[in-house]
């Protein structure tokens, strides 16, 4: 995950609140188009580095960016997105860089909004895992979508003969943005980053459970409440059953990781013996 200069991480505290005043007044449709919006605005920075460099130019007055976002986007989006890049254009960003990584974090979260209005929001993030899994699983889909080899239409048709009818109508949005709006990453890289991205808009810990059997509900219910009193803040659980821990489980959050799997304690006790 990119980390943001200090100067960019203030700012888009200051548009993530910009952005939750919004869409708190909107229907799901609304926040669904206000994402989509925002989107459009992502494609258009990532493609201009001039017009970054334009909107984060600190001796450009505001009302000169306003008047260049509305020349620019006046007949494409919606005045509550014009607002918001207006507001971001005011602030300061440590990289033009910056700016579009910020406007792409405001897209996730506001499609994340979109889908908790949808009730869509476990969903969601439920599979945007499942997605990710399903690339670590077929080494040739995720290689098809990550080649600059076909267009963005045949990748969209590729993705759409593997997701339709599967997922919730906000993760394919989410997804087909995952695949043509990648910004010089991997797919997984960019996978990652807007499941990190809606993990946040819902302020809560995304944790990665590895176990030889599945957890039935009482199980699942127990382990969500023990790590939430461990954190300090609610957590999703995503379990991926792998026969390989042989008993115990894997719990990795962040950068963190509580391995009580069998094959842990195996291996420590082997190095214990030869030490």
């Amino acid at each position: 995950m990119k980390v943001l200069g200090g100067t960019s991480r203030a700012s888009v505290i200051t548009l993530r609140k910009s952005l939750a005043d919004a869409v708190s007044k909107q229907s799901a449709s609304d926040a669904a188009s206000f994402a989509s919006d925002l989107f459009t605005i992502l494609t258009v920075l990532s493609s201009s580095v001039g017009l970054r460099r334009a909107l984060t130019d600190n001796a450009r007055d505001k009302s000169a960016k306003a008047e260049l976002i509305s020349n620019l986007f006046g007949k494409n989006i919606k005045a509550d997105a014009q607002a918001l890049l207006a507001t971001a254009a005011s602030l300061r960003w440590s990289s033009p860089a910056e700016l579009a990584d910020a406007v792409e974090h405001l897209a996730v979260e506001a499609q994340s909004a979109a889908a908790e209005k949808s009730n869509e929001q476990e969903s969601l993030e439920n599979e945007l895992f499942d997605f990710a899994r399903a690339l670590v699983a077929n080494p040739d889909f995720r290689q098809a979508l990550n080649t600059s080899a076909d267009t963005d239409e045949g990748k969209l048709a590729l993705l759409d003969s593997v997701v339709k009818g599967k997922y919730s109508s906000s993760t394919v949005t989410l997804l087909q943005k995952v695949v043509t709006l990648r910004r010089g990453r991997s797919i997984d890289a960019t996978l990652a980053a807007y499941a990190h991205y809606v993990s946040t808009r819902n302020n809560r810990v995304v944790a990665h459970i590895k176990s030889a059997i599945a957890l039935n509900a009482d199980q699942q219910k127990k382990l969500v409440a023990a790590l939430t009193k461990q954190m300090g803040k609610d957590v999703h659980v995503n379990i991926e059953i792998d026969p390989k821990v042989l008993g115990g489980i894997s719990i990795r959050y962040a950068d963190d990781v509580i391995d009580g799997t069998m094959v842990n304690r195996l291996a420590e006790a082997g190095r214990a013996l030869v030490s």
